[in-house]
């Protein structure tokens, strides 16, 4: 059975309330990872511990034990001015950011206007409650 500290590896499809998948691990190698390192979202780690290998079973994690709840904080207004001459913004465009001490963000841009550019620097998922199908592939 699972327990802190053990190294997992996991299959997974996560999957947003209405239905839509938004990653999966079916394509690609199993998600392996250290039981309670705080590297994986919260419920997620709580969800595999007591369990055995090929237990299959669907988890519910709500947004606070998630990427947690949209911050208002995190939407900012970046002038136009900020960004290359040639740069042309789109609504939905991902970015990567970086701050005057180096600090570096990935953001979506959620609005343009002649002068600025709205970016939301919350994780994607924030505020959304999420839905995984998980087995449990191996323990080590």
């Amino acid at each position: 059975m699972v327990k802190v500290d053990d190294k997992v590896k996991v299959e997974y499809t996560g999957k947003l309330k209405n239905g839509d998948v938004f990653d999966s691990s079916k394509d690609g190698k199993p998600l392996e990872f250290t039981v309670g390192d705080g590297k994986i979202i919260p419920g997620f780690d709580k969800a595999v511990r007591g369990m055995k290998i090929d237990e299959e079973k669907e988890i519910s994690i709500e947004s606070d034990n998630a990427y947690g709840d949209k911050k208002e904080e995190l939407i900012q207004n970046v002038p136009m001015k900020s960004f290359p001459e040639d740069f042309e913004p789109e609504i939905g465009r991902r970015l990567n950011l970086q701050s005057q001490d180096g600090q570096k963000f990935n953001g979506e841009i959620t609005t343009v206007n002649d002068e600025s550019i709205t970016v939301d620097l919350n994780h994607p998922l924030a505020g959304e409650d999420l839905i995984f199908d998980i087995k449990l592939v191996e323990i080590n």
